[in-house]
């Protein structure tokens, strides 16, 4: 008999939690498991490879009817009697969470995708996480960290460390393979040419990712060298993004910029780029990093969360918020030469394909899941 996990999340924006999970259901294809998803906001970018993928979606409006929802909602755990209730992010963490238990359920897995607890989150975000602080003693089983640095960073802002359990993201390479025409023919597209580098980052719009630090950083290596060219990819990098735009402008090199906004052809776009940049002030575990390795990519990230433990010696680690440490970092890749870059960027792919292979997440999450079930609530 098939076991059902009921996951909660926020919505169906693109980010790395709601991407974590489509992978994770699609990993767990042909098993024992089957997998329901409730959006509790409509809409969001990853929608519709949710429902391409034949994943079965139940979508809620919180925002507008949120006591009615929030009931429906404990209606659904009742109904569906999922073995699992599994949710993602802080409200989904609060809301499925304590609908579950409402409902009878007692097999609650928590998800963390973040690490700074301190940061500029909303207030409501905030009071949120201070809910399930005082509430992760009783309503989850367990809570899944997707960082060490989660975990420590949640521990201390008083979660139950006894629950938390770290399990980071998973990438699947047969998805994630370099084609050399898909990287020519986007190469062209955009106007570069076969001896420009191009330095590229992903990941939407956010102070979080600093954006800012990143076009600093690019203006600095402009001016020193001139075959380099900068691709950004992600939700608002595009020109109808003010701020963005007045940042490429002040380096005094806009024409070496092209912004390609959201897409979801990411392994495409990551073919067409040479050298990878993270530029956030924080992150858990960053997908867009885990990705660009197992495109074979060299990386130049910002030291936050778990990068170092995700890099290893396979990238350049950099001081966040420090544009200078962020162009010394790309200079050194560029001065080592293209062989150097290239056999970089084979060892990064063949450390996702040891140490952080779906295959992998999905034994991780089918050990939690026959433990939350056994043992039933501490």
């Amino acid at each position: 008999m098939k076991r059902h996990i009921l996951h909660v999340i926020t919505g169906l924006a693109v980010g790395g939690a709601e991407n974590a999970l489509y992978r994770l259901i699609l990993a767990f294809r042909g098993s024992q498991y089957q997998h329901t998803v409730i959006a509790l906001t409509p809409g969001g970018g990853m929608y519709a490879r949710f429902a391409e993928a034949g994943i079965k979606l139940i979508v809620l409006d919180l925002r507008r009817s949120p006591l009615s929802h929030a009931l429906q909602l404990v209606r659904l755990v009742r109904t569906l009697r999922p073995d699992i209730v599994q949710t993602w992010l802080y409200h989904a963490d609060f809301l499925g969470g304590l609908a579950a238990r409402i409902a009878g359920n007692r097999n609650v897995i928590w998800g963390i995708r973040t690490t700074d607890v301190d940061g500029g989150c909303a207030r409501a975000t905030s009071f949120i996480r201070q809910l399930c602080a005082t509430l992760s003693r009783w309503v989850p089983h367990t809570i899944v960290c997707v960082a060490e640095a989660a975990r420590r960073s949640h521990s201390l802002a008083g979660y139950d460390a006894a629950r938390m359990v770290v399990v980071g993201n998973g990438f699947d390479l047969s998805l994630l393979t370099p084609h050399r025409s898909q990287r020519s023919s986007l190469r062209r597209q955009f106007g570069f040419a076969a001896d420009d580098i191009v330095l590229g980052t992903l990941g939407r719009f956010n102070l979080d990712k600093d954006h800012a630090n990143f076009v600093a950083a690019a203006g600095k290596l402009a001016a020193r060298h001139e075959r380099l060219r900068f691709l950004m990819v992600g939700k608002n990098l595009d020109a109808d993004n003010a701020d963005l735009m007045r940042w490429i402008a002040a380096t005094g090199h806009a024409g070496r910029f092209v912004l390609l906004g959201e897409r979801a052809d990411v392994a495409v776009c990551l073919a067409a780029m040479d050298i990878f940049c993270l530029s956030s002030r924080t992150e858990a575990f960053p997908n867009a990093v885990g990705e660009a390795m197992a495109m074979g990519l060299p990386c130049v990230a910002t030291d936050v969360g778990d990068v170092a433990v995700l890099m290893a010696d396979t990238g350049v680690l950099v001081p966040k918020a420090d544009p200078d440490a962020l162009a010394r970092g790309v200079t050194g890749l560029m001065v080592l030469g293209a062989d150097y870059r290239a056999q970089l960027g084979q060892r990064a792919r063949e450390r996702i394909r040891a140490m952080f292979d779906m295959r992998h997440v999905r034994e991780r999450f089918e050990r939690i899941y026959e433990n939350v079930i056994a043992r039933g609530e501490f």
